[in-house]
């Protein structure tokens, strides 16, 4: 299956961008998984996880992005989960919600400037 030509239906321009992501289900006490991110938009992320999700289970997840001094907790939710390694990776398209303005404003620059960025 080749890759898809139609038009791009994304709210928010995304870019190639590879963070370092704990993240577990919201409602659950389990410990935290480790993750990275594949890319970013100011709306969501795509990331490989262990495990499949099912479409709108919430994560909760701690993320340092390279413009914040500190790491901040985001709520997302699964948008799709798919399976690339079997029984061992998978990529999950998350939608962010809940997330602060000041920090949506800050994620939109970061990925306009990577975006117009030359590729050296």
């Amino acid at each position: 299956m080749g890759k898809y030509q139609g038009p791009d239906k994304r709210k928010h321009p995304r870019a190639n961008a590879n963070f370092i992501i704990s993240y577990k289900i919201q409602k659950e006490n389990a410990d935290s998984d480790l993750s990275q991110s594949k890319n970013v938009s100011q709306g969501g992320m795509l990331l490989t996880t262990n495990c499949y999700f099912d479409k709108g289970t919430h994560l909760l997840m701690t993320i340092r992005f390279p413009f914040l001094p500190n790491k901040i907790k985001i709520t997302g939710e699964v948008v799709s989960s798919k399976e690339v390694v079997k029984n061992v990776i998978y990529e999950t398209r998350i939608k962010f919600f809940g997330l602060d303005e000041a920090i949506a404003a800050e994620l939109d620059s970061f990925v306009k400037d990577k975006i117009n960025k030359p590729q050296s």
